[in-house]
C-alpha cells in the first residue's frame, strides 16, 4: 500500500518525477484537419507536450505543414511515404478532418451524403490504413475524431451521424487489429458534443434561425455551455501518450453530460 508521503513524491498522477498528465516528447504525430478549430488545437497541444507535429489540411487552410486531401488515396500515399523518408516511423495519428451538413433523411441528397461520408469516414479509413505500417514500427496510437452523434441519433444531421457512427466502429476494428502486434498500435475515438468553432456555426447557419439553434444546442448540454477546442485537444493528447498505454478500442464522450441522460 502506498503511503501519503510516497504518493506525494510520485505526484498527483502516480508517476515519479512527472507533473503533467501527458508527455509526448520525441513523438511524431500526424494531424489531419489541422486548419480547423479542433485540429488546430490538437496540433498546438501536441507541441506543448513536447511532440513533433505534422499538421496537414487542404491548400486553403492556415497553419499547416503539408497538403493532404483526406479523400484522396494518392495524397495519403504521398504523405506517408514522405514521413517514412524523413522520420522512418510515426508515433501517432489524429484524424481530425471532418464536415457536418444539416439535413434529415428526406432532405439529404445523395451527393451530400457521399461527400460527408468521403471526408468523415473514408478519410479516417485511409488515414488508419496508410499510417498503420509506420505506427507498427515502434508502436503508436491513433485518435479518431468521432462525435456524440456517432453514439446517439439526430434527425437533422443524417449523413454526419451515420459517418461518425462508422468512425466509432472502425476505431474498434483498428484497435483489435493493432492489439495483435508487439509493440501494439492503439486506436481510440474521441466523441465531442457541440464545440465552439466553424462547424457549429455552419450547422446553425444552415437553419432558418441560427441564433435560436445555437441556444438550443447549449440547452441540450447539461453543463450549460459549448465545449472548447482545447478541452478536446487535451483528451487527444492524453490518448496519444504512454499514460494511456492500456486504453484502446474505446469511445470517449466529451460532451458536458449530454450522453448521461
Amino acid at each position: 500500500m502506498t503511503s501519503d508521503r510516497e504518493y506525494s513524491k510520485m505526484g498527483h498522477w502516480g508517476m515519479k518525477g512527472r507533473n503533467r498528465l501527458s508527455d509526448l516528447k520525441d513523438k511524431i504525430v500526424l494531424v489531419t484537419g489541422a486548419g480547423g478549430a479542433i485540429g488546430g488545437a490538437v496540433a498546438a497541444a501536441i507541441r506543448n507536450a513536447g511532440g513533433t507535429v505534422i499538421a496537414s489540411d487542404l491548400a486553403s487552410a492556415k497553419g499547416t505543414d503539408t497538403l493532404l486531401d483526406v479523400t484522396l488515396e494518392a495524397d495519403w500515399q504521398r504523405v506517408t511515404a514522405d514521413i517514412e523518408t524523413r522520420h522512418g516511423h510515426l508515433d501517432g495519428l489524429v484524424n481530425a478532418a471532418g464536415i457536418a451538413v444539416v439535413g434529415s433523411i428526406e432532405k439529404t441528397d445523395f451527393a451530400t451524403w457521399k461527400r460527408v461520408m468521403s471526408i468523415n469516414l473514408d478519410g479516417t479509413f485511409l488515414g488508419c490504413k496508410y499510417a498503420f505500417p509506420l505506427l507498427r514500427k515502434k508502436g503508436g496510437a491513433i485518435v479518431n475524431l468521432s462525435s456524440v452523434l456517432g453514439l446517439v441519433g439526430s434527425s437533422n444531421l443524417t449523413a454526419y451521424t451515420a459517418s461518425k457512427g462508422g468512425v466509432s466502429l472502425l476505431t474498434k476494428s483498428v484497435a483489435l487489429n493493432g492489439a495483435r502486434y508487439r509493440p501494439s498500435v492503439r486506436c481510440n475515438a474521441v466523441c465531442p458534443a457541440f464545440i465552439e468553432g466553424a462547424m457549429v456555426d455552419d450547422i446553425a447557419g444552415g437553419t432558418k434561425n441560427p441564433q435560436a439553434v445555437q441556444q438550443r444546442l447549449i440547452a441540450d448540454i447539461p453543463i450549460g455551455r459549448l465545449g472548447q477546442p482545447d478541452e478536446v485537444a487535451k483528451l487527444c493528447t492524453y490518448l496519444l501518450s504512454d499514460d494511456a498505454a492500456f486504453i484502446t478500442g474505446a469511445d470517449f464522450p466529451i460532451d458536458g453530460g449530454l450522453t448521461a441522460r
